[in-house]
């Protein structure tokens, strides 16, 4: 059984999630399963230069987010609760970052020791991530000190790697994958197609992984559609065909891709291209109401009022809903 974690490092949740799922896991009938590390940015416009989180705490805004995520209490309250919580959780001896640090190097890291050296090296690598982040105060954004993490880890090579760049439109991918998918919270524990939000005490863990490993037979051509309608309903075209583009190069003559493409660079203002593919798949499919009704409005955007008008006609004629 594959179990995911769907995950910010710079979490403090995350990081006792991780005790609490081990502490799930010992002993049990899931024991062996493979626990695969996946990315979640919970402060994605974290700068690429860290900040003192000394300095962060003193920014209102902050403060007023901080205070939505634990109403009923200060963001100092909320620290503390945070802290004796951790320490409960055998972490420390002492707690609290000290940077407000870009995460997506070490997401970057993970990844590729995963992909490297397999699932336990990147466990391995998640661990001593949180551990400098949270435990030793140090900057999980600087390279150096990621390099040193790698090192510890038994992966002296990620250094190299991170500094060639690798793993990051690999990362890019999976965060739209999460957000496609419904992820929410960090952490968020994924078992095929149930999801477990949230840090939840060993005992909500264990009743979850009992629950095993459903929804894994489709096919992952298909995922990935889903997954790409599932951004263009949430707006997000660019993200869609992103997620679309390996099904374009392998599948470019099916319909769905096709008609799901055309859809992304509609609403991306990518007119051009969606007539383009559009004006091929009316010919393809031409009782396809939809795509008669999108190419229709698509030439109308272009300013080509007399080339829509047939179209959006046809399109009410098949389907009076779109008249």
């Amino acid at each position: 059984m594959r179990i995911e974690i769907w995950a910010d490092v710079v979490c403090p949740w995350a990081y006792i999630g991780k005790r609490r799922l081990e502490k799930a896991l010992a002993g049990s009938e899931s024991a062996e399963a493979e626990v695969v590390w996946r990315p979640f940015r919970i402060d994605p416009t974290a700068p690429d230069q860290a900040t003192p989180i000394e300095e962060v705490w003193r920014d209102p805004l902050v403060d007023t987010a901080l205070r939505a995520c634990a109403p009923g209490l200060t963001p100092a309250e909320n620290r503390i609760r945070v802290s004796r919580i951790a320490a409960e959780e055998g972490l420390g001896p002492t707690w609290g970052a000290a940077w407000r640090a870009s995460s997506h190097d070490a997401h970057r890291l993970l990844h590729l020791a995963r992909e490297h050296g397999g699932a336990g090296l990147q466990g391995e690598v998640a661990e001593q991530v949180m551990k400098a982040h949270f435990v030793e105060g140090d900057d999980i954004g600087d390279h150096r000190c990621l390099a040193a993490v790698a090192t510890r880890s038994g992966f002296a090579e990620g250094a190299k790697l991170l500094a060639g760049g690798a793993g990051d439109r690999e990362v890019r991918e999976l965060l739209l994958i999460g957000k496609a998918r419904g992820i929410a919270t960090s952490p968020t524990i994924v078992v095929g197609d149930r999801a477990l939000a949230g840090a939840q005490p060993p005992e909500a863990i264990a009743e979850f992984l009992a629950g095993g490993d459903r929804g894994r037979g489709m096919p992952e051509e298909v995922r990935r559609l889903r997954w790409a309608e599932s951004l263009l309903d949430q707006r997000d075209p660019l993200g869609a065909l992103t997620l679309l583009r390996p099904l374009l190069e392998e599948y470019g003559d099916d319909l769905n891709v096709r008609r799901l493409a055309a859809r992304g660079y509609f609403h991306s203002a990518q007119l051009s291209r969606a007539r383009d593919l559009l004006e091929r798949l009316v010919i393809d499919a031409p009782e396809d109401s939809y795509t008669r009704l999108m190419l229709g409005r698509t030439l109308q955007r272009l300013g080509h009022e007399e080339q829509a008008a047939p179209h959006l006609r046809l399109a009410a004629a098949m389907s009076p809903e779109y008249a």
